[in-house]
């Protein structure tokens, strides 16, 4: 069984295209689990005024027993977890706990007396001091000796194993490395595929807090025999540098090798988790009219900041993966995506109407919830339930669950418990899925989540999409796929509904599916199941297909409106929820996407776009400073996109502000102005600059360059993050 596992894994790491039509894949089960769980031993989880309960109590708690909350009372999973790893911070880990139980090896040290907690020495002024030492780079050498980090980490280790129970319940040797340069977020959680071949200690970002650097050391335990991986989470927070496109942590310039490294150690990523969801924006996505869905945005610890968007989602990182793959000849955004927790209370909330919060005495009440307090940054009343991770794995083991995660055979809920699955292929029979062994086709005509559809001459692809509700939550709404690709440096996506509940038709002239309907009463924080389905299937072949575009193509599931956990608590309190956040929310699911390569003889075929470097070649030149302000300030520029063939009139004030005046002919729609010449998707205006030889504008608050260039008698345009080319013809100037 070893070497089954270890082939998928080994297969998937290198892109693997081809299904695994064995027994064992056709009896996959969907597996539900935790993969981001913090208790006393993490230095923040301490000061929010979590002081007692460890590893052993998180383990204990998502087995189904009953543990304390930080605040006294007591707290029970609705459904035990399938697997868990919890992922206290590696930086200084364990210390202050710890130092601070009479019965620890820890509290014995010398160095432990500046780690106890007395009136003159508080947690808060513990935590500034060992925070300090990671923010000034002068890190406390006593805390690093190993007789105090790897017994921690064996300790850690040691908890995992005692709760292993093989086929039950399955544990990782697991913790989360801490990287937040400025603020910014580059967490990832590391899971070690055996917890009896771990190293002595866990690379932190006290070590170094550049990912790369992460990867190096990561590859050295692979070749020590230590297989291991890592997931991202919270890019939402990352100020987009979770999935740059240009230059790497250190300044370097992007590369294959890059890529590969990043792929080899990070086949995953967090979609949604207790600080928001990380799928996509409404300023990114306006044309997906689910993009709202608890939304965050802010840089940790620092109140009234925000992070910015693009680089930031994993939407736009796989469009982007896309466009690089088409255009550099690599993609390092291959990831499958779990869903996870990030809370620090030991216990974690999964469902909306049994929320206790996330963040120890900060939210444990009702009222410290709806109260609109800001902690580090964080608005509290966005916050929400955990995510779930599931696998498809053939058993409930460490190997077969690991196995899984390095496939990318994942998906991601909002908490829920909604099974869903994904095959791309190119022959599925429309009436496949009303056969008993449909599974079985699946595999063997195609890939699952996280794989690689290969291209076939004249095919359109097929895909079959399942779902099926979480037995003890609200029935299911609609399946959607959503699909990206990419076109001469643009990227691009639609959304699909392929299978829905009830006898609703979509509108013949929109395409828009109407809404599923509510049953929530809001002042009582109830529904019913009246609407929606049990289970949503269908085979859908894309009616879009462009056999010489890169594609992904993944699946969301919807259910219907439930109340959200601030309802639930007004309805508690006897109060109106809040105005200010969502009084209802459709919980959902998200699959792993399958990615489409065209083959090279495909490519040919499609008529080629132009880059800078075919105009340079050509003889055009680069507007210098003086001729831009020339050709633009207080002017009214006419913008022909060469891809899409928008027009759209750019209006540059004397001011240095510029906005969009008009789109093909029309007043422009928020939807329509994702790749007009340096909009604001939100239709607002943006300020504006010329300088170096650029027009220097910002995008939802992401800087970007634009460079004009003369060709004969045509001025044409290249914006800084479409790879290259130039896709932008000023057909025409007014004042």
């Amino acid at each position: 069984m070893w070497k089954s596992y270890r082939t998928k894994a080994l297969l998937a790491s290198t892109a693997c295209c081809l299904a695994f039509a064995s027994a064992d894949a056709q009896e996959r089960n969907a597996y539900f689990g935790q993969t981001h769980q913090h208790t006393s031993w993490s230095l923040d989880a301490y000061i929010l005024g979590n002081t007692i309960t460890g590893p052993e109590e998180a383990y204990q708690y998502s087995m189904g027993q009953t543990i304390k909350h930080p605040a006294g009372y007591d707290v029970k999973i609705t459904t035990p977890l399938d697997f868990q790893g919890v992922t206290d911070h590696s930086e200084y880990v364990g210390v202050i706990r710890l130092a601070n139980d009479p019965n620890s090896p820890l509290s014995k040290l010398p160095v432990a007396a500046k780690l106890k907690v007395t009136p003159e020495n508080s947690a808060v002024k513990i935590f500034q001091w060992l925070a300090g030492s990671i923010a000034h780079n002068e890190p406390i050498k006593e805390l690093l000796d190993p007789s105090v980090m790897n017994s921690v980490w064996k300790h850690n280790n040691a908890i995992a194993d005692k709760y292993y129970k093989p086929g039950e319940f399955t544990t990782f040797c697991s913790y989360e490395w801490t990287s937040m340069p400025q603020s910014q977020n580059m967490h990832r959680n590391l899971f070690f595929e055996d917890c009896a071949k771990v190293p002595e200690a866990p690379f932190s970002a006290i070590d170094s807090d550049h990912p790369e650097d992460l990867w190096n050391w990561m590859d050295g335990q692979r070749k020590a025999g230590n297989e291991l991986l890592a997931i991202s989470h919270n890019a939402n927070l990352s100020n987009g540098i979770m999935f740059p496109i240009e230059v790497d942590s250190k300044g370097k310039p992007i590369d294959a090798a890059w890529a590969q490294q990043r792929m080899t150690n990070e086949p995953l990523t967090e979609i949604k988790q207790v600080k928001g969801t990380s799928e996509t924006h409404p300023d990114l996505s306006p044309n997906d009219e689910f993009a709202g869905y608890e939304i965050m945005s802010y840089l940790i610890g620092i109140d009234n900041s925000f992070s910015k968007l693009n680089g930031s989602y994993t939407r736009e990182a796989y469009q982007n993966g896309l466009a690089m793959q088409a255009t550099r000849g690599y993609n390092p955004y291959k990831f499958g995506v779990v869903g996870a927790g990030d809370a620090h209370n030991t216990a974690t909330a999964y469902t909306h109407s049994n929320f206790f919060g996330d963040h120890a005495l900060v939210d444990a009440t009702p009222e410290s919830r709806l109260a609109g307090n800001i902690a580090s940054g964080m608005d509290v009343l966005k916050t929400g339930p955990s995510g779930l991770g599931g696998v498809w794995a053939e058993e409930n083991t460490r190997e077969s669950i690991f196995a899984a995660m390095q496939r990318r055979e994942v998906f991601g809920t909002s908490g829920v418990r909604i099974k869903v699955r994904l095959f791309g292929g190119w022959d599925y029979d429309k009436g496949l899925l009303s056969q008993a062994d449909w599974v079985k086709t699946a595999y063997a005509g195609g890939v699952p989540m996280g794989g690689d559809l290969a291209a076939a001459d004249g095919k359109v692809p097929s895909f079959i999409v399942w779902a099926v509700k979480d037995p003890a939550d609200g029935n299911l709404d609609r399946i959607q796929i959503v699909k990206g690709w990419t076109k001469d440096g643009q990227i691009f996506e639609k959304i699909f509904d392929v299978a829905w509940s009830g006898d609703r038709q979509p509108d013949p002239a929109t395409g828009k599916l109407p809404p599923v309907g509510s049953t929530v009463d809001i002042t009582k924080a109830t529904y019913t199941n009246d609407i929606g389905a049990v289970e949503l299937k269908a085979v859908w072949t894309d009616p879009e297909f462009d056999a010489s575009q890169h594609a992904f193509y993944y699946a969301r599931a919807l259910q219907i409106p439930t109340p959200r956990w601030s309802t639930y608590d007004a309805a508690k309190l006897g109060i109106l929820p809040p105005s200010n956040a969502p009084a209802t929310v459709q919980e959902r699911a998200w699959s792993s996407p399958i990615w489409y390569t065209p083959t090279e003889a495909e490519i040919a075929k499609a008529k080629p776009g132009s880059t800078v470097a075919d105009l340079l070649k050509g003889g055009a030149t680069a507007l210098g400073d003086d001729e831009l302000k020339q050709l633009v300030v207080g002017k009214t520029l006419k913008v022909r996109n060469t891809v899409t063939d928008q027009t759209s009139d750019v209006l540059f004030g004397l001011d240095g502000q510029r906005i969009i005046t008009e789109l093909n002919g029309g007043l422009p729609k928020a939807g329509e102005l994702l790749q007009v010449m340096h909009t604001s998707v939100s239709g607002s205006s943006a300020s504006y600059e010329i300088k170096d030889g650029q027009i220097v504008t910002t995008i939802e608050g992401t800087p970007f360059e634009l460079t004009v260039y003369r060709s004969g008698d045509k001025y044409i345009a290249a914006r800084s993050n479409e790879f290259g080319y130039a896709n932008y013809e000023v057909v025409g100037a007014e004042r």
